[in-house]
C-alpha cells in the first residue's frame, strides 16, 4: 500500500497541561531546545518525567540540553483523522531513542518522509511544531 507523505498532527488539535514534573521540558521546547528528565544524584534519565528516579528514588532532577538527535525504536503508518472535524491525512507516530540521555525515548510524530520509507534504526533530528497556548511541540524528520 501507497501511504505518501508524512505530516504532523495539527497543532490546533493538540493541548498540553503541565505540572512541576514536566514544565521544564515544554518551556524548553518553546526555546526550540530539546531536553529530558536526568536524576540529579545518579544520573538516570526518564521521559515522560516523573516525580520519582526510577532506579533511586530521588526527587532531584537536572534538564540538560540534547543534541537534538535520535534513532526510531518504534513506530506506526497512521492514515485516519484522530479527530472528527479534520479530513484524513497520514501521520507517522514514531518512539524515538534520543541521543545524549540514554534511556530515554520520546513518543511523537515524524514528517518530511513518505511514511512508507520510515524504517526503525533510522537517524531523525527534532523539528518544531506551534501547538495551542503558546507551546511547541517537538517533531522529528529524517537526518
Amino acid at each position: 500500500m501507497k501511504y505518501g507523505e508524512a505530516f504532523a498532527v495539527p497543532g490546533d488539535h493538540v493541548v498540553i497541561t503541565t505540572d512541576t514534573w514536566t514544565e521544564p521540558f515544554w518551556q524548553a521546547a518553546k526555546e526550540h531546545r530539546l531536553t529530558a528528565c536526568q536524576c540529579g544524584k545518579c544520573g538516570t534519565f526518564r521521559m515522560p518525567p516523573t516525580p520519582f528516579c526510577p532506579e533511586c528514588q530521588s526527587q532531584d532532577t537536572l534538564w540538560p540540553a540534547l543534541p537534538g538527535t535520535g534513532t526510531i525504536f518504534s513506530f506506526a503508518i497512521c492514515n485516519r483523522s484522530p479527530f472528527p472535524d479534520v479530513a484524513d491525512f497520514i501521520y507517522v507516530p514514531v518512539v524515538v531513542d534520543l541521543d545524549g540521555a540514554p534511556g530515554a525515548r520520546l513518543v511523537t510524530n515524524l514528517v518530511s518522509i513518505n511514511a512508507e520509507d520510515v524504517e526503525i534504526g533510522m537517524r531523525v533530528q527534532v523539528d518544531w511544531n506551534p501547538i495551542q497556548d503558546g507551546w511547541v511541540l517537538p517533531i522529528f524528520k529524517p537526518l
